[in-house]
């Protein structure tokens, strides 16, 4: 911008000018009369008035210069170039971060929910979430400073996620910015060592306490043959009976422990390239003449035919048969009983093995509890089918989850 094109500039500039005509006549007039020193003197007097007036007029203009170079400074970025490969690279943080960021808006009569970044798009998308106004719903009523949990429904379960909350005011305008890091698969695997370690402790000094217990029952039990002639018949009799109730509870019970030794003591996977097909196949010859026995329906469906994933499959076997021996136990009461293991590649490239039926499904206050090892609604289960099939999944690098099902029954996801 010119300083002409501004009035006060101009008239700062014709006082410059005023007071320069002044000097040259000041000057003119004393060389005129240079024989009188006095008329000199008072022209020397006189011209420190308009050398004040052009001091202070360049004084003005210097200021007002400064003045609109710090405005142009600070509209204008020095190093644009610079800052925009700054603000890019803030996006690309924002943008990959590993959790899934939230804004909510408070300002308008009802709060919005805003994904800032492509953790948060990808669990609003179809796969994920399955009810994603209930998860809005959760999301707003997080408080700004409070770190909680919460859980939401998926097409593959149920998962559970850590929030974090903070407020910030941006423009003037106030906002919640949320964090939410699922952590189901990390629960489940601290969990899953939590209970092998437990299951370990306990079968260890259970079995060490047991093991004489048993062998001694079982010795005075052959002793109180040679004891017989001298002791009196009732007095053999109750010593037979309790000896052989002591060594028949010790019996079980080793045998109960065993099986539970058994949770803790999975060998690790060996896995390798296998055709789906295949797997099913044998589980299709082994287990659908009980079902067809029972009049029951027992289906596998894979698509594509040619499916195939790397994997233990004795271990998957394992786990598989174990969810259908549970499937088959909860149809017992179903007129036309039905199960359908399917095998399809889902989103994200991951092999997605879905075993469902149409039995009484687990009740509602039971699902977070049925892949608790011990844990049964069974009267002569043993609560360790579901624990070794999600031991046996983990152990191939897979989850596995207990999901609702529309049309009633239970529905277990296995994703690898």
């Amino acid at each position: 911008m010119e300083f002409n094109s501004q009035p006060s500039v101009r008239i700062t500039i014709a006082k410059i000018c005023t007071a320069i005509v002044v000097l040259c006549v000041l000057s003119g007039t004393a060389v005129l009369a240079f024989s009188s020193i006095r008329l000199v003197v008072l022209c020397a007097m006189a011209a420190v008035f308009p050398v004040i007036m052009i001091w202070r007029a360049l004084a003005v203009l210097l200021k007002r210069g400064k003045v609109q170079q710090e405005e142009i400074s600070v509209g204008i970025p020095r190093d644009p170039n610079g800052l925009a490969h700054h603000v890019l690279r803030l996006e690309a943080q924002l943008e990959h971060a590993p959790i899934a960021l939230f804004s909510i808006d408070d300002r308008r009569d009802s709060a919005v929910v805003v994904a800032l970044n492509t953790n948060a798009r990808r669990l609003l998308a179809p796969g994920r979430a399955s009810n994603i106004a209930d998860l809005h719903q959760q999301l707003m009523r997080q408080n700004s400073g409070q770190r909680s949990m919460l859980s939401f429904e998926t097409e593959q379960g149920l998962e559970r996620a850590l929030v974090a909350v903070s407020a910030m005011t941006l423009q003037g305008e106030p906002q919640r910015l949320v964090a939410l890091m699922p952590v189901e698969n990390e629960l489940e695997a601290e969990a899953l060592h939590a209970w092998r370690q437990l299951v370990h402790v306990l079968t260890h000094e259970i079995m060490n306490s047991l093991t004489p217990v048993a062998s001694l029952s079982r010795t005075a039990y052959d002793l109180l043959d040679e004891l017989r002639p001298g002791l009196p018949t009732d007095v053999v009799t109750d010593l037979a009976t309790a000896l052989d109730a002591i060594s028949r509870r010790a019996r079980g019970l080793e045998q109960f422990v065993s099986s539970y030794r058994n949770l803790s003591n999975v060998p690790a996977a060996k896995p390798e390239t296998v055709a789906v097909e295949q797997v099913f196949a044998r589980l299709d010859s082994l287990l659908s003449p009980s079902w067809q026995a029972r009049e029951s329906k027992l289906q596998f469906v894979i698509e594509p035919a040619s499916l195939q994933m790397v994997i233990d499959t004795d271990q998957l076997e394992q786990a598989l048969i174990n969810l259908l021996k549970n499937a088959y136990d909860a149809t017992q009461a179903v007129a036309q009983a039905e199960v359908v293991v399917s095998a399809k590649l889902a989103r994200g490239g991951r092999l997605r093995i879905e075993v469902s039926d149409n039995g009484c499904g687990v009740p509602e206050n039971l699902i977070a509890h049925i892949f608790t090892p011990f844990f049964t609604t069974k009267i002569n289960g043993g609560g360790i089918g579901l624990a070794m099939v999600r031991q046996l999944v983990h152990g191939n690098g897979g989850t596995v989850r207990y999901a609702k099902s529309v049309g009633g029954g239970a529905r277990f996801i296995l994703t690898f």
